[in-house]
């Protein structure tokens, strides 16, 4: 099977979503949908998935966050020992503060 066929037939659409809706909301979304000049369907797609993406960047987000702080907070709480470079600033700047 030539590759362009091959990846037609693996993007295919197969699995499917439903969901109950107030009539409400059918309104509000197939006002939406009509405004942007796509279907409920489309619409309802590009939304889902754009929420999706924007909720798992944020979930990432703090994650790397809280990984950060863990990092800080232990780095402050247990700093490492001063290497040969740091205790030769140190004289230096002792030297030049005249203590």
């Amino acid at each position: 099977m030539p590759h362009a066929l091959k990846t037609a037939a693996a993007s295919q659409k197969r699995e499917r979503l439903e969901a109950r809706v107030t009539l409400d909301q059918k309104r509000l979304i197939s006002r939406a949908a009509n405004l942007r000049g796509t279907s409920v369907t489309d619409f309802l797609l590009l939304s889902a998935q754009q929420a999706a993406k924007e909720t798992i960047r944020e979930f990432e987000m703090l994650r790397l966050q809280d990984e950060a702080r863990e990092v800080f907070v232990n780095a402050i709480l247990n700093p490492p020992k001063p290497n040969k470079a740091l205790r030769t600033a140190a004289a230096r700047y002792r030297e030049y503060m005249g203590r």
